[in-house]
C-alpha cells in the first residue's frame, strides 16, 4: 500500500480548550494519536488564548515538535516547525499608563464582587493580552466548576466586560470570554485572527478552523467567521475527532 501524501495546501487549525481537550485538562492518548494521524494528510496547527506553558501542560511539552504550528496567546507567540517565529508585546503596544489604569480599574471592580470563593491570580499578564479572572486562576477544578455554574446564571463575566467596554471605550481594546473562569483583554485585532496573518504567507488554499466558543463574545468567534477560514463549531474533543474523521478520512 502506498503512503498517503500530505496535502500541503490544506491547514487545520484547532482551538485547545473544549476542542482538543476538556477545559484545562490534558489531551487524551486517543486525541494525541489522532492528531499524529491527521498530520500525515494535512498541515496541522493549534491556536490557544493561553500562554505556551499552559498549552504544553495540556497538549504535551513536545507539541511544538509534533504539529506544524503552535500559536500561543492567539498567535502573538508563534512557533512554526518547532522554532519560534515571532513574538508581540502588549505593554509596548498599550503603554504603561493605559495598562495601569486598566489593571487598577479591574482590581477595584473585583474587590466589590461577592463570590462563594476567591483565590489568587486575578489578573494574569501575558505577552499579548491580560487574562482577568474574578475567582482567581489558582482555584481548584471543583471551585472552577462551581464558579462556572454560577457565572452561567448570574453572568458575572458578561457584566464585568460590559462595564469595561463602557469605561475604556475608544481605547482600542477588545474583550473575549473563553473557558470557564476568565476573559481576555487585548488590543483590537489581536484575537485569534492574528494567527491568520502569519499563515497567510504560506499560501494555503483551505484553512479549516475548529473551535467551541464560536458565538459572538466567545474567543473563537472572529476566526470562525473570518472569510479566510472554513469554520467548524464543535462541543467536545470527541466531536472534533468525529468531524475530522468525516472530512479527511472517509
Amino acid at each position: 500500500m502506498s503512503e498517503a501524501v500530505v496535502d500541503t495546501s490544506t491547514l487545520c487549525l484547532f482551538d485547545v480548550d473544549g476542542t482538543l481537550t476538556a477545559a484545562r485538562q490534558r489531551v487524551t492518548p486517543e486525541m494525541a494519536a489522532f492528531l499524529d494521524k491527521l498530520k500525515t494528510l494535512v498541515r496541522v496547527g493549534v491556536v490557544g488564548g493561553s500562554d505556551l506553558c499552559k498549552i504544553q501542560e495540556q497538549l504535551g511539552d513536545d507539541i511544538i515538535q509534533k504539529v506544524d504550528y503552535v500559536f500561543a496567546e492567539n498567535g502573538l507567540v508563534a512557533y512554526k516547525n518547532g522554532k519560534l517565529l515571532s513574538i508581540q508585546s502588549i505593554q509596548a503596544h498599550m503603554g504603561e499608563e493605559l495598562l495601569q489604569e486598566f489593571i487598577n480599574f479591574c482590581l477595584n471592580y473585583m474587590a466589590k464582587i461577592k463570590l462563594p470563593k476567591k483565590r489568587g491570580t486575578f489578573i494574569e499578564f501575558r505577552n499579548g493580552m491580560l487574562n482577568v479572572s474574578p475567582i482567581g486562576r489558582s482555584c481548584t477544578q471543583e471551585e472552577r466548576k462551581e464558579f462556572y455554574e454560577l457565572d452561567k446564571k448570574e453572568k458575572i463575566r458578561e457584566k464585568f466586560v460590559s462595564v469595561l467596554k463602557e469605561e475604556f471605550k475608544g481605547k482600542g481594546l477588545s474583550f473575549s470570554i473563553g473557558g470557564q473562569i476568565s476573559f481576555d483583554v487585548f488590543p483590537d485585532g489581536w484575537d485569534k485572527r492574528y494567527c491568520l496573518g502569519i499563515v497567510e504567507k504560506d499560501n494555503y488554499s483551505t484553512i479549516h478552523f475548529f473551535g467551541d466558543k464560536t458565538k459572538p463574545g466567545g474567543n473563537d468567534y472572529e476566526i470562525f467567521c473570518d472569510p479566510r477560514t472554513t469554520g467548524h463549531e464543535v462541543s467536545s474533543p470527541e466531536e472534533t475527532q468525529q468531524l475530522c474523521q468525516q472530512l479527511f478520512f472517509s
